[in-house]
C-alpha cells in the first residue's frame, strides 16, 4: 500500500468515527446544559463550594465566575510547583523558577499547555496529576461553559441571564470529560500507553552511560489532554513519545479524541437553539477549512521534490516511522485548527509551506473545529461577522438566529477578532527587534522568524504546540508568552458574555423574504471566505516573511 493511500484510508476512518459520535455525543452536551437537575456528586460540589446552582446570572457575574476561578487556578498551580522539592512523590525534582512556573500555571489554567520545559525531567507526580490533569479538566470545562453562554444568548430573549456559571462548569466536568476521559484512558492502556507511579528507571549502557526514564499516570493525563484539546505532554517528546502514543491505532485515536468534542458541539448549538441546520452550516464551514488544510498539508509534505523525499516516500525528517507522513499530517493540522498543542511530529521539521500551515492553522483563531467551547464561540463570532458584511452588501440590517446585529454587537465581535493578532504581531516584533530574545533562536532568516512567530501564535492563540528550535526556558518567552496566554484566552472571554449579554436582552426578530440565510450552503462558502480573508488580511505579511519565503526558496 503506498503511503498516500494509507494516509487518504486514515483519513476517511477518522471520518466515519467522528460522523458516528456526531448525534449521540452532540445531543447528549445539549441535555446536560439544558438540564434543571444535578446530580448528588455535583450537590458535593455545590455545598463545597458555596454555589448555588440555580441561580441564574447577568453577564458580568458569569464573567466574574470565569476569571475568579481561573485566577485561583493560577495561584494554586503556581504554588505547587514552587513547592515541589518538599512535596511526596516529587522523584527528587526541585521546585519550578518562578518565571517558569508562572509561564506553565497560565498555560494550563488558559487551555494552552505550553511547555517550556522537559516533561519527565521537571515534573513528579504530585504536580503532574494533582496540578496538570486536574487543569486539563477545568480549563475546558470552562471554555464549554463560555461556549454554552454565547448559545443561551441566542437562544434567549428579553433577559441578560446566561445560565449558572458554576453549574456548567461542574456539568462538564463530572458529566461530559470525566466519563469520556475515563474509557479513553483505558483504550490507550489496551493499545499500549503506561499508567503507573513509577520512580525513575535506569535503563541499558549507553555510551559510558545509561539512559533514565520515569514512569506516570500518562494514559490518564494523554486522555483528558487530547478530549480536552488541552496539548502538552507527559514527555518532551509528547505524542511522539511511545508511551503516550504506542502505536499507528492509538494515533488515530488521539486525533478522533481531539476532534470530537469541538465538531459535536456544532450539534449541541443547533439542537440549543432550535434549529439542526444551523448547527450543521457552521459544522460544514469547521469540515471546509480542516478538509482542504490536511489536502494542503499532505499535498507539501508527500510531494516535496528531492531524491531523498522520493526514497523515503514523503517529507519523513522529524515525522515518527510509526505513523508515516499521511498520519503526521493530519495529526499536525488537526492540532493546530484546534487549541490542542499536542504534535506526534516535529513541525519545526515540515517543508516550508507545511510548517506554514500549521502556523495559519492558529492563526485562524483555531475555530475549525477549534478548542473544546473556544472553536464553537469563536466561530459564531465569525458567523456574526460574515452576516454583517452580507448586510453591507445588501444595504439591510444584519440577523443572525432572530437577533439584530446592531453597533453594539458588531463592537464586541470587532474587539474579539482584533485581541489576538495584537498579541501575537506586538510580542513578534518585540522579540525580533530585542538583542537577548534573539539568542534563543537556533535557526536564522525566515526559519528563526518562524520559530518566533511560531511560538506567539501557539501561545496567544491558546494552542500550546511548538516550532522546535527555539529555547523559551528563558525569562522573556516565559514571561510574554506566559502574558499572552493569560490576555488571548481571558480578553476575549470578556466581549463573548459581553457580546451573549446583549443577544439575550433582545427580542427575537420575525424572518422576512429579505432575511439573510444562515443555514444554507450560500452562507457557509461566504463564512469560509470572510474567515480566509480576514486572516490574510492580518498575517499575510508576517507569513511572508517566514514560512513563505522558506517555502518559495526551497
Amino acid at each position: 500500500m503506498s503511503p498516500v493511500l494509507a494516509g487518504v484510508l486514515q483519513l476517511l476512518a477518522l471520518i466515519a468515527a467522528l460522523a458516528l459520535a456526531y448525534v449521540p455525543l452532540g445531543d447528549y452536551m445539549a441535555k446536560v446544559y439544558s438540564s434543571d437537575k444535578h446530580l448528588r456528586v455535583e450537590k458535593w460540589i455545590y455545598k463545597g463550594i458555596g454555589a448555588n446552582p440555580n441561580t441564574e446570572m447577568r453577564w458580568p457575574a458569569y464573567l466574574r465566575g470565569v476569571l475568579a476561578f481561573s485566577a485561583v487556578g493560577v495561584l494554586f498551580l503556581y504554588l505547587l510547583q514552587r513547592l515541589q522539592g518538599h512535596l511526596p512523590g516529587s522523584l527528587g525534582f526541585a521546585a519550578i523558577d518562578p518565571d517558569q512556573a508562572f509561564n506553565t500555571a497560565a498555560s494550563f489554567v488558559s487551555n494552552t499547555n505550553w511547555q517550556s520545559y522537559y516533561g519527565e525531567q521537571a515534573m513528579g507526580h504530585v504536580v503532574q496529576t494533582g496540578g496538570l490533569a486536574v487543569q486539563n479538566f477545568v480549563s475546558a470545562a470552562v471554555g464549554i461553559a463560555v461556549a454554552v453562554a454565547l448559545v443561551r444568548g441566542f437562544s434567549r430573549s428579553r433577559t441578560g441571564e446566561l445560565g449558572n456559571f458554576w453549574a456548567d462548569l461542574v456539568r462538564g466536568t463530572i458529566r461530559i470529560l470525566l466519563p469520556l476521559s475515563v474509557v479513553a484512558a483505558i483504550i490507550l492502556v489496551a493499545c499500549g500507553a503506561i499508567q503507573n507511579f513509577a520512580g525513575i528507571h535506569s535503563v541499558g549502557q549507553f555510551m559510558g552511560g545509561s539512559q533514565q526514564w520515569n514512569g506516570g499516570a500518562v494514559a490518564s493525563q494523554e486522555a483528558i489532554k487530547e478530549i480536552g484539546t488541552n496539548g502538552g505532554g507527559y514527555f518532551n517528546a509528547n505524542s511522539a513519545h511511545p508511551f503516550e502514543n504506542p502505536t499507528p491505532f492509538s494515533n488515530l485515536f488521539e486525533i478522533f479524541l481531539l476532534l470530537v468534542i469541538p465538531f459535536a458541539l456544532t450539534r449541541t448549538f443547533g439542537r440549543m437553539v432550535g434549529s439542526l441546520k444551523q448547527g450543521y452550516a457552521i459544522l460544514a464551514t469547521m469540515a471546509t477549512i480542516w478538509l482542504g488544510f490536511i489536502a494542503l498539508m499532505m499535498w507539501t509534505e508527500f510531494a516535496h521534490h528531492g531524491p531523498a523525499f522520493q526514497i523515503a516516500g514523503g517529507a519523513m525528517e522529524g515525522k515518527e516511522d510509526r505513523f508515516g507522513v499521511g498520519a503526521s499530517s493530519i495529526f499536525a493540522v488537526s492540532t493546530t485548527l484546534t487549541s490542542t498543542g499536542a504534535v506526534d511530529s516535529f513541525h519545526s521539521s515540515f517543508t516550508g509551506l507545511g510548517g506554514g500551515i500549521t502556523i495559519l492553522g492558529m492563526q485562524l483563531g483555531e475555530i475549525a473545529p477549534g478548542g473544546t467551547g473556544s472553536g464553537l464561540y469563536g466561530m459564531l463570532i465569525m458567523a456574526i461577522i460574515a452576516v454583517f458584511i452580507a448586510g453591507l452588501m445588501v444595504g439591510r440590517t444584519p440577523e443572525y438566529l432572530g437577533k439584530k446585529i446592531g453597533t453594539r454587537e458588531i463592537k464586541f465581535a470587532a474587539c474579539y477578532i482584533l485581541i489576538t493578532p495584537a498579541l501575537v504581531l506586538v510580542f513578534t516584533a518585540a522579540a525580533m527587534a530585542l538583542p537577548t530574545p534573539g539568542h534563543s533562536m537556533t535557526n536564522g532568516g525566515a526559519h528563526g522568524f518562524s520559530e518566533i512567530l511560531y511560538a506567539y501564535s501557539s501561545g496567544a492563540n491558546n494552542n500550546g504546540s511548538a516550532f522546535a528550535g527555539l529555547n523559551a526556558d528563558t525569562q522573556w518567552f516565559n514571561s510574554t508568552i506566559g502574558i499572552a496566554m493569560l490576555l488571548g484566552r481571558f480578553l476575549p472571554m470578556v466581549f463573548v458574555l459581553a457580546l451573549a449579554g446583549s443577544l439575550a436582552e433582545q427580542k427575537p426578530v420575525p424572518a422576512t423574504a429579505g432575511t439573510l440565510r444562515t443555514e444554507n450552503p450560500l452562507f457557509t462558502g461566504l463564512l469560509v471566505g470572510a474567515i480566509l480573508i480576514i486572516t490574510g488580511l492580518t498575517y499575510f505579511p508576517a507569513l511572508a516573511l517566514g514560512p513563505l519565503a522558506e517555502g518559495l526558496a526551497s
